[in-house]
Formats: structure tokens, sequence, C-alpha cells
């Protein structure tokens, strides 16, 4: 799009629509093909053993490794491969690596040699040897199945890295490794699985755990990397013949495969990224059919937990040979008024048939209702006639004029339905419908961001994909929670970090009025962990980019493309450049973007290759990049801020950041720790205001998420992370005995919110800011101190008032007002009493908002609470029902964690518990749940066509119990 980047003021408009199908029932058809799949899992396994995967080519002896560098070749079972040029090597520097090798039946070991990779340095490693993985003793000549070579010391600025390992019997005689053939592979009709699970999807099989110490956490220490096949039997009937089937995956974690009748159909490895794969040809009409599909996530690699499995929606899609093509229509809106919205529509057209086509196409414009059903006719395109020949694709291009256009907004996010007819003379081949919104977008490079004409601050979080306890398996309830969440704190932009979303995300921010980033890759060429997308790039980038682009370019709430996170490739704008390229062909109507970490990029001439320049953290050098030559005509925006981290109910003194907030593996919830790159959120709020051209943040993260649990990355050999003396003790007797400590931390303690929901003290600073003319009031910390009875005990109050006064027992300790730049009121020197803690806000001098908060009795009772009145009985819908720990009077006791016990009755199941505590391994998969600092959560769902009362009972040991009913309908 020539001078795309040059003009002063970026401005687009366009409608936009989510994918649905529907229209004559008759000609196209999309239905739910998630029900009654058969799962089953090899390779490695929950429990560190490794099952070998039916049909392939193996070795005898199998080796396994912590981390493997796969993405280079250096695979665990190079070790054992007869071959001195080949190596395993692990996937980052530290002496937490092992390799296993799996003798698959126990043998006369008299001798083991370990060769390194350089074996002229020295390595310390210990060899030891278990019958059953659980227990395992320093080797000595004997009988075992199991040999484990752990690392213990390396050279410096090496990796643990083995060419070979040489095992010899009792005799001398070496043991070695040969190739044996598998048995009939799972894609074939005849394998037998019977003896499978039966499931339904979406289904993530990693967050069925265990947790285990030796898994990293950056990833979640949870078992998500292993092969994984799925294998569905279905009936295609007669009455279909002559028609196309399709199947579509809305995501697949990871390299998924898929054949049908035991003939392969095809790949797709990227596993956020939707996809459709055609059947036709391979279809049994009116006899049984057997689908197959394998994913492989032992060789795929991420920084985060990414789930495992069909862990999105499948959908099979039934069409006349004749059809709207698969994400085949695309709407903008060139002309916006009061009096006029001008719809241009292109509609794709395939032709699978044997025979030319004459077809004609029409498209109307229908008024689109809150809950999806279609209203009164608008408008319609005129009905235009084409030909499309054999076995090819056309398409045509129409406008339609609707008076009086509703617009999507935040606040009414209105929205309409073009419904697209083909013809074949007067019979109707297809009809294919797509919800779409009347808006415009406009970023400019010292006014910010426009909606509709209007600057909208951006108030946004990124997000990972997962939804806490449910692990990756797409939930429409939880999403829909998680967003409702948001708004509440006043948020009204999302970036779906780092990878294209589930469409059901994009969905529910066109309805309930989020604005989006849609974000494509973590990595390009030069990837970040082994086995990532860097090893895809090359062969796959366009079409991911073009993929995501289709599916997504209708949505009236995605405002901007982001081709990259913190990218190694910031040094110049070439590679960014086609990036962009490829992104404006698909859809020129909106901006392309990326996340840079690396200041240097707002000015190397990387930010050239952009339409809107995103900077990740670096608050002191906003000035310096807008104010670089060149950059005034261009829009800036803090693409990923703060990354401030805290623990729910967690308070450690003093208050300062770095050590002093961070103790037994949690952070102090004073909210004033961060990474050494990172900021509170106060520092961000500040740059911002000096800074306004800098038109929104996207904060790092809404929600605490499963993996990258920053600052206890890595296994610890200090006692710092301990505050108790007893338990410091405890730790030093440990760390004596094994030389190391396990970090127990699995998930994120970015999150304004924590991993089940439930709000830290942050979600208030954001919403005294982000709400601003929303009376609210919030204090900080809880009031449950005995050990610090005539201690200073700072307490921090966050309001969208403009001062306050703060009361203890009745005494006023002063009224404060809000400074320039300041973003909270302290009250620094509070000496610590038990009793009552309460705030009065003011604004404008007249009282705004008030808050108290008390000491507690001791936990006496269980009280639960559900987050709405009834839920579907469609075996989908979720209800998600709060514990909470608390006094004979009801107040909920902050430093509570009782073990909960939880029953229900009715036609209802518990599908996971949680409690938000970054620390615990407890499964989610449980009907027992400790609390974490007086909360705990259970998710119930309903039984499918069962409608009727759910009851929940919760039991705690020395606690009144507590039951809630409530209706699945």
């Amino acid at each position: 799009m020539p001078g795309f980047c040059a003009i002063a003021i970026l401005v687009f408009s366009l409608l936009l629509t989510q994918a649905s199908f529907g229209g004559d029932a008759g000609v196209r058809s999309r239905e739910s093909f998630n029900a009654s799949w058969r799962f089953a899992r090899f390779g490695p396994l929950a429990g560190r053993s490794i099952r070998p995967e039916p049909g392939a080519e193996r070795w005898s002896i199998v080796a396994s490794a912590s981390s493997e560098e796969a993405s280079k070749g250096n695979v665990a079972e190079n070790a054992f491969d007869g071959d001195q040029e080949t190596r395993w090597c692990a996937s980052s520097g530290g002496t937490d690596e092992w390799l296993v090798l799996d003798l698959g039946r126990d043998r006369k070991i008299g001798r083991i040699v370990v060769g390194w990779e350089f074996p002229d340095l020295t390595y310390g490693s210990a060899i030891e040897v278990s019958p059953d993985g659980k227990v395992w003793t320093p080797f000595a000549p004997g009988v075992a199945r199991l040999v484990r070579i752990r690392a213990t010391k390396l050279p410096d600025a090496k990796w643990a890295s083995i060419r070979e390992v040489k095992l010899f019997d009792p005799d001398g005689q070496a043991i070695g490794n040969e190739r044996v053939a598998g048995s009939r592979s799972p894609s074939a009709v005849e394998f037998d699985d019977s003896a499978w699970r039966t499931l339904d999807i979406p289904h993530d099989w990693g967050i069925e755990g265990p947790f285990r110490d030796d898994l990293p956490g950056d990833t979640g220490k949870l078992p998500w990397k292993g092969i994984g096949w799925y294998r569905k039997h279905f009936t295609v009937p007669v009455g279909d013949q002559g028609k196309r089937i399709f199947i579509d995956f809305d995501g697949a974690m990871a390299n998924a495969k898929v054949w049908l009748n035991g003939q392969y159909v095809g790949t797709w490895p990227y596993g956020y990224q939707a996809f459709r794969m055609e059947l036709t040809p391979y279809v049994n009409f009116g006899s049984e059919n057997v689908l197959a599909v394998r994913l492989d996530t032992a060789h795929w690699g991420s920084r985060w937990y990414p789930g495992a499995g069909l862990y999105r929606n499948v959908w099979i899609v039934k069409t006349s040979p004749v059809h709207v093509a698969h994400w085949g229509v695309y709407v903008t809106t060139p002309s916006i008024t009061n009096e006029k919205g001008i719809a241009r529509i292109v509609v794709a057209v395939d032709n699978q048939s044997r025979e030319n086509a004459s077809v004609s196409v029409q498209t109307e414009v229908l008024e689109l209702a809150p809950d999806g059903s279609a209203g009164a006719r608008a408008a319609a395109t005129p009905r235009l006639d084409f030909d499309v020949g054999a076995g090819a694709s056309g398409a045509v291009n129409s406008t339609a004029a609707v008076p009086n256009p509703r617009r999507w907004d935040l606040a009414t996010p209105n929205r309409y339905l073009a419904r697209t007819t083909i013809r074949q003379g007067e019979q109707i081949v297809d009809s294919h419908d797509q919800p779409f919104g009347f808006r415009t977008i406009e970023f400019t490079p010292r006014h910010g961001f426009k909606l509709n004409g209007r600057r909208v601050p951006l108030y946004g979080t990124c997000n990972h994909h997962d939804l806490g306890p449910l692990g990756a398996a797409l939930n429409l309830r939880a999403l829909e929670r998680q967003l409702e969440i948001l708004k509440e704190m006043g948020g009204n932009a999302l970036r779906t970090s780092h990878n294209p979303p589930a469409p059901e995300l994009l969905d529910l921010a066109d309805q309930m009025g989020f604005v989006v980033m849609v974000e494509a890759f973590d990595c390009w060429k030069q990837g970040k962990t082994a086995g990532d997308y860097s090893r895809l790039f090359d062969e796959w980038h366009a079409k991911d980019l073009k993929a995501m682009v289709h599916r997504e370019r209708n949505h009236p709430s995605v405002i901007m493309w982001s081709i990259g996170n913190e990218i190694a490739e910031q040094d110049g704008p070439e590679l960014a450049q086609h990036l962009r390229d490829i992104v404006h062909a698909e859809d020129p109507t909106r901006p392309v973007t990326a996340g840079c970490n690396k200041p240097s990029a707002g000015t190397n001439g990387f930010q050239t290759a952009v339409d809107v320049f995103g900077l990740n953290y670096h608050t002191r050098v906003y000035r310096r990049i807008l104010d670089h030559p060149g950059n005034e005509r261009k829009p800036v925006y803090t693409s990923e801020s703060s990354s401030c981290i805290s623990s729910r109910g967690e308070y450690f003194f003093p208050i300062r950041r770095g050590r002093n907030s961070e103790a037994n593996f949690q952070v102090s919830s004073y909210d004033v720790d961060a990474p050494p790159w990172a900021q509170p959120p106060d520092e961000v709020f500040e740059a911002l205001d000096r800074n306004p051209a800098f038109f929104g943040e996207f904060v790092w993260t809404g929600f605490d998420y499963l993996g990258e649990p920053t600052p206890y990355n890595n296994d610890v050999t200090n006692l710092l992370n301990f505050s108790d003396p007893e338990k410091r003790a405890e730790m030093k007797k440990q760390l004596d005995a094994l030389g190391n400590l396990k970090v127990p931390s699995a998930s994120s303690y970015f999150g304004i919110v924590d991993l089940c929901g439930f709000k830290k003290d942050r979600f208030y600073i954001y919403q005294a800011r982000w709400r601003s003319d929303l009376p609210m009031v919030h204090i900080l910390p809880h009031w449950n101190w005995p050990e610090r009875v005539g201690q200073t005990t700072p307490v921090h109050v966050y309001t969208s008032g403009d001062e306050a006064e703060l009361f203890l027992n009745g005494k006023s300790l002063g009224r404060k007002k809000k400074g320039p730049y300041e973003y909270r009121l302290r009250w620094n020197d509070v000496v610590y009493q038990p009793g009552t803690l309460e705030v009065v806000a003011y604004r404008d001098g007249k009282e705004w908002a008030h808050e108290t908060v008390k000491t507690t009795g001791e936990p006496a009772r269980v009280l639960l609470s559900v987050d709405r009145s009834e839920i579907r009985a469609d075996g989908l819908d979720l209800a998600f029902v709060a514990v909470v720990i608390s006094d004979e009077e009801g107040a909920p006791v902050p430093r509570s964690h009782n073990l909960v016990q939880f029953e229900i009755e009715g036609p209802g199941e518990i599908v996971a518990v949680g409690n938000g505590d970054a620390t615990s391994h407890e499964p989610f998969q449980a009907k027992e749940r400790s609390a974490y600092n007086g909360l705990c959560q259970v998710i119930v769902k309903g039984r499918s066509g069962r409608p009727g009362p759910i009851t929940v009972k919760a039991t705690s040991n020395g606690l009144k119990d507590a039951a809630i009913t409530f209706p699945s309908k």
C-alpha cells in the first residue's frame, strides 16, 4: 500500500466479522466435531516413563532427557545411537539436567562410560540406576532397568552435552542399541483403539498433571511434552454424496498430522493457528470413517505453558461443490457517516465441481441482535452474475448502503450480519453468514488512538491463552468470565500474547466491546527456546500470517496486527518489512505493529517497517523516541508495560523493591516489586502522563498464567527465599544434603488477577485510573498482624478520588492529597494495633468512597458464593464457586490455608479446583483444595441434557460446613 506510513494521520474504516456458518442448512452445515474421540498418549508420559508409539520404528533402548536442543537436532536418543558424531545437549545451562536410558527390562550392567562433548574438560556427574524411575541409587555393578546420568558440575560456559554413553555387561561385552520395527500405526483404519480413553474435546492432556519438580517452571512444571493420538469413528450419510466435506481445527497443539481412513490428509505444525483440511476424497459415504490426528509436543518449544492436544474446537463442514471459500467473505467500510454506511463485500467462490459454473452472488445486510440472532434487513448488494471454471476460484466485489448505521463502539458494540447467497440458476447452492460492525479507527502521531473519531486511551492487558485450573482447553464461559473481570477493572483493550487467539476470544471482544491487537509470533528466524517457531519460520510464516489475517480481518474489535513480540531481529527493517507486506496484501485497512524490547528499534530504522511503533517497557526513553528525527509522523504506544509481580494476600517488610519483597517463593502485594527491566504501575502511569503521545498501554499481564514464574525461574542455591527462621533452617538441611533446592513455583506472579480470577490489590490501582469516574477506594494490607503489634506497618490506599483520610480504631491518621504524578496514597508510619482501619476518600472536597478493613477472628466457617445464579445444562457452561475461610462473624481470614473438601449433588460435576498459589502442586483435577490466604475455588459444569438443581458442599476440619445450590437449565 504505497504511502501507507507516510501520511500524518493513519485512518482505517471497516466492518469486521467473525466467520459463523449459517444460512440455509440444506446447502451448508457446520457442526461441532468435539464429541466422543478416543485418545492415547505415547512417548514421554506424565510419570517419567516412556511409552513407545505404535507404528514408529524405534530404538530398543529408549533415551530421554530433562531437556534437549531439539531445534538443532541434539536430542536424547543421540547419546545412545552408537554414533560419536551426534550428541545430546540440554536446552539451557545449569546442573539440573539429566539423561535417562530405559533398557526395557532388567539387564546386568558391569560398567558405564560417559563420553561428554568436550573430553578434555572436566565434568561432574552422578550415575544412578533404578528399577522403576521412582527410587534412584548410585550405580554399582548389578541389575537395573533404568540408568540416569545427572550433571553435577559443568565446565565454564558449557552446557550438559553427551556424545555417547557406553554400557557393558559384567563380561565386558558392549550393550548396544538397535532399531526395531513398530506395530501397526494408529493412522490405520484397522488399529485397535478400543482400550483408549474416550473423551470430548477441547482437551489439554498436560493440565492433567501431575506437577513434577524435575520439569521446568517456565512451562508450569506440568508434563505437557509427549505424543498424543486422537481417533474419531463417525458416519457420513449417503445423502451427503456429492458434497464437499471439510474438517476445521481452531487450533491443535502441536505439529498436527491428519489421516482419514488410513490416507494421509495433511499437516499444520503451528499449534495456535486455525486450519482447514478437506476430507472429501477419503470419505466412505454411508459407512464408518476413522479420523486420526497425531500431535507432537515432545518436539515443540515454549517459554510458557502452551497446553497439549486438541485444545480448541473442531468442526465438520459440508458444502455444495460451488461454495463460498474458506474465510471467503471480506467486508470493509470505505465510507461511514451518520446517514449512510457503505459496506464493501468481497466474496471468494470455489468451484470444486468438474464443470464450469455460472453463478450469481448476492449479500443481504441484516441487523444483528446482542444474542446473535438475525433481525431486520438493512440493505443488500446487487445480484451479480459471473462464471467460475471447473476446479477454479473467483471473487466478486459489491457494495451495500446501510442507512443510519449503528456503529460498533466500546459501550455500544453494535453489529450487522452479511448473509451471502450463491445461486446456480434459481437454485441456492450456498448460504453463508458473517457478523460485522461499522466503525472507524485512526492512529495519530501525537493525538492518540481514535475510535469513531473520539480519542480513546488504550487500557489494555496482555494475556496468555491458558484458563488457569482449566489449562489451555478452550471454554467459552471461562473466557467470558476473564473479560468480565477485565471490564470491571476498566480494561478496554486486549493483546493476544504472543500468538493467534481462539476465535471465541474475538467473538467475545466484538460482543463485549474490547479492541484487540492480534499477535502472530514470539520469534522469527532466531529462536528463544529449543523447538520453538524459529524452526518453522522459513517454510510456514507466510501461510500462518495469511491464515491469521483471513480468519480475523472481519472482526470490528481487531485494530492492529502484531507481527512479533520481542523478536531478535530488531536491528533493521528488512525482515519486518517483508512480514508487513504480507499482512498489508491481505488486509490494508489496519496498521501493522510489533512489540519491541530494544529501544534502538525506535530509532535504527526498524520503526519505519511498522505502521505503529510499540515499545515494551523502557519508560525513560519515551521522549527520545518521540523526538527522533522522522518519528514525528509515527504513532507510538506501550505494547507491553509494568510486569509488576505480586502474590495475592502476601505482604513483606520493609517495603522495598527486590529481595525485601520476595520471600517464601511469594512476592509482596504492596505492588512495588518488578524484575530489573520492568516497573510498578505508578512509574508507567507517570511516563504515560508525561508523554501523552504514547496512546496507551498493554499491561503484562491481566491474569496470572501457567509457567514463567519470575522471579523464581531457576533452581535456588541460597536461603534468601525464606523469611521464617524454622523454614530457613529446614531448607538449610535440605541444601546441605542435596546441594540444590528445586523452586516450587509453577505459575506467574505478573497477573493483576490471580490464576483463579481472584483480584490482587493491583486490580484497584488500575481501576482507580481506568475508571476514574467510579467512586472507589481500596486499603492494603489486611489487618491481621499479631506479630507486629507496636511495629510500623505501612498502609497504602488506591482511590479514584483525589484525597483520603485514614482512621485506625476511630482515630484519624491524617488526610492526604494526591500530588502531581502520584497514584497511591501512603501512610508509612502507621503503628499496628488490632482493630479497624477505615478510609474515607474525597473528590473535589466531597466524600467520594469509603472502605474498612478489620482484624478478624480465627477461622471458624466456610462460605460459598457462585458467579452466576444459573447455568446451562449443556455440558459446557461453568459455575465458578468461590470458597472463603471466614471467622465466626463472616469476615474472610486473610492468612488462612485450611484444606477444604468438596461434594456435589445433582446433575453436575467438578471439573477443576484451584487457589491462585503459584507454589502449590496440588492437582487441579481433584475434590479438595487448600485455601491460599483465605480463598480457593471449585469449578462446576452441568451435565448435558440433564437440567436440575446442583448443590456444592464444602467441609473443612474444625470449621462449619457450607453448601450452595444453583439451577442448571
